[in-house]
């Protein structure tokens, strides 16, 4: 069995001290970068030269979510800095999989996200070509909302491609995780949790990290945390 993978988002981390928040949820499988274009979402983070001076600064492997348009012309150079992953909406281009050829071919791993009113069905078939399925369970552009429990249709649907065989990805949530929801998102077949708040508004984000693991550990038929 695979171990749960958490994903800190710096999104809820102090922007003026962010090789220290890195170094802050030391333990944590990936970095995840929230970069907004306020055009794609009404908000506006942070963008490549940030995503560069990060993984100058941290060895955790950074997974960078585009919320962004045109991710046809913009995901590869994230790709090409150095991301572990990076991943686009799919809702912002109508040919995902020619950007997802396109990050791979630059060295990174494919993602793709959904927003939580967007259904999966029209993009089972192409996950083949992704290494990463996104479900978002907040709509995207700001941190600190509401875990929007109906996605998790999602996840149980793509688990069940997964553990048939017919695909191979990581199922990855973002939005609203925490002690509260981070049992029901294993239970229905996530890998990756994404987690803001619950991290970085912890005392000690390192521990948070751990015992998010746990707890999504102790509540995924698919997961575990090896003794």
């Amino acid at each position: 069995m695979a171990t749960p993978m958490i994903a800190p988002s710096i999104l809820s981390a102090d922007f003026a001290r962010l090789a220290e928040e890195a170094t802050a949820v030391a333990g944590a499988d990936w970095l995840h970068v929230d970069v907004m274009d306020a055009h794609f979402v009404p908000n506006l983070t942070l963008g490549l030269p940030v995503v560069k001076s990060l993984l100058a600064a941290t060895d955790i492997p950074l997974d960078c979510h585009l919320m962004i348009d045109d991710p046809g012309r913009w995901a590869p150079p994230y790709a090409e800095a150095g991301a572990h992953n990076v991943t686009f909406h799919a809702e912002a281009t109508d040919d995902p999989r020619s950007v997802a050829r396109d990050i791979r071919a630059a060295g990174a791993k494919a993602g793709l996200s959904v927003k939580p009113g967007t259904p999966i069905e029209p993009y089972l078939e192409i996950l083949k070509d992704f290494d990463t399925l996104l479900v978002m369970s907040v709509e995207p552009g700001f941190g600190g909302q509401s875990f929007i429990p109906e996605v998790l249709s999602k996840a149980k649907a793509v688990r069940r491609l997964v553990d048939s065989g017919e695909l191979t990805l990581i199922v990855e949530i973002d939005g609203g995780i925490n002690a509260d929801t981070v049992e029901a998102a294993a239970e229905a077949g996530v890998d990756c949790f994404v987690a803001g708040s619950a991290v970085y508004g912890a005392s000690d984000p390192a521990e948070a990290v751990q015992a998010l693991r746990a707890s999504a550990a102790k509540a995924s038929p698919h997961l575990s945390i090896s003794r």
